[in-house]
């Protein structure tokens, strides 16, 4: 096994430090660059952020020692090179280094299945709320996040997309899912009911439309009227249609994936059990190599023995950890709103105070890396995968992000031996200091 990987901002004493917003965040961006978005509540919040002195562009510097998780699985003792917002191959010999024996380097983690955090909501909250939300994923290792919808009328969920896709345009965040409204009744979940509609492509194209190019991925039941054609619609769009609150058969799923569909919503929740006579959606979704499957892995929303399902059968390099969050994540328990329905969140687990059914998670990923890893037994290198290259690849972005490699921005994760988060790195920036003591 090698010693070093050349893979990589400055090194001890003047090491770049960041606990702001983002790597560009409203405290960093040149003046009008927000332009309808920022509003004077954003500013004011921005302003109260801590910022550090950042290190010149031109500076490498190195990150030493740590065990370095690549594509190919860990190496130990390796470094990462950091030059500006990239990883980069060589540092000159005098570049400051940062010794961070003992801890593991993962690259930044990619969500793409979030309605929010910190107390604020993705589909409902201000920008202010939003960015709040944002950052509190950041602080868990959230670098790439896709921010999620649940479902509304159709007005609303046209005025949020205008919001959110400014706020994708600007880098902060990576794109729009829309949950709902177009799922079935029967597996609704946390959906108001009343608001639910069939997937009419002419309503489809409109939120799509409305996202102006920034829509990312559409889950809904395809086997409702007008399902298949909206999966289409998505295809040719370069929207992901993502099979989930649905109460298809195996057939009508397979006709789906047929049609272009590529993910399953949170595999498992929200659609029928697997069975041994109707398999229904599980078994279709599982079995078919065009298929990523969403995991919440949280202990809650699924049995380790199902979790341990989908990776041998799915595969590692068709996973993808998500948080399906809701406002409590990184907050803590009390009552929240998701649309129109309260929630109430106790011990961590959110359920909707009128049925009790399980309503999103307060998870975040790191939380998922580490169960996966300690408690599920599973290896470091395809945790990693499901938590960052397997979602960015999804995205389109693989050549950007997902990885520790030269050329992508430098979006890391440093944990400690006992994988708990002691450091964050977004585009060369710490959005959390190193704590190496």
């Amino acid at each position: 096994m090698p010693t070093h990987q050349d893979l990589s901002d400055a090194g001890p004493g003047g090491m770049p430090k960041r606990a702001a917003l983002s790597a560009a965040g409203p405290g960093s961006m040149p003046k009008g660059a927000r332009g309808s978005v920022e509003s004077a509540a954003t500013a004011a919040w921005a302003r109260q952020a801590p910022t550090h002195p950042q290190p010149p562009l031109n500076a490498p510097y190195v990150l030493e020692g740590a065990t370095v998780v690549l594509p190919t699985g860990p190496v130990q003792n390796g470094r990462v090179i950091i030059d500006g917002t990239q990883i980069t191959t060589t540092a000159p010999e005098n570049a400051p280094t940062i010794d961070v024996r003992n801890h593991w380097l993962l690259p930044g983690f990619v969500d793409i299945h979030n309605h929010g955090g910190g107390g604020a909501s993705f589909t409902s909250g201000t920008v202010e709320d939003v960015l709040k939300g944002i950052h509190t994923h950041r602080t868990h290792g959230t670098t790439t996040l896709v921010a999620s919808t649940v479902t509304g009328d159709m007005d609303g969920l046209v005025q949020r997309a205008g919001l959110l896709s400014e706020l994708a345009e600007q880098g902060d965040v990576a794109g729009i899912h829309f949950e709902g409204p177009f799922i079935s009744p029967c597996r609704k979940g946390a959906h108001s009911e009343e608001l639910l509609r069939d997937p009419d492509p002419a309503d489809v194209r409109r939120l799509i439309d409305a996202a102006r190019g920034r829509a990312a991925m559409v889950t809904l039941a395809t086997e409702l009227p007008g399902g298949l054609d909206s999966v289409r619609l998505l295809a040719e769009h370069g929207v992901i249609a993502a099979i989930g609150h649905t109460d298809a058969t195996y057939e009508q799923t397979v006709q789906a994936i047929d049609a272009g569909a590529t993910v399953a919503t949170h595999l498992f929740n929200a659609m029928p059990p697997l069975g041994h006579r109707e398999p229904g959606p599980i078994a279709a979704l599982l079995e078919d190599e065009r298929i990523t499957v969403e995991l919440i892995n949280d202990g809650t929303h699924l049995h380790p023995a199902s979790l341990q399902l989908a990776f041998r059968h799915a595969g590692a390099d068709r996973v993808a950890f998500i948080t399906d969050a809701m406002d409590a994540a990184g907050f803590g328990d009390g009552r929240y709103w998701l649309g129109p329905l309260e929630a109430e969140v106790a011990d961590g687990v959110a359920r909707l105070v009128e049925s009790g059914t399980i309503a999103g998670s307060t998870l975040t990923l790191d939380r998922a890396f580490k169960r996966a890893v300690t408690l599920d037994h599973l290896p470091v290198k395809d945790v990693v995968a499901a938590l960052s290259a397997n979602p960015a690849k999804l995205l389109g972005m693989y050549d950007r992000v997902g990885s520790l490699e030269p050329g992508k921005d430098a979006d890391l994760v440093l944990l400690d031996a006992d994988f708990d988060v002691k450091g964050v790195m977004r585009k060369g920036e710490w959005v959390v200091d190193p704590q190496l003591n």
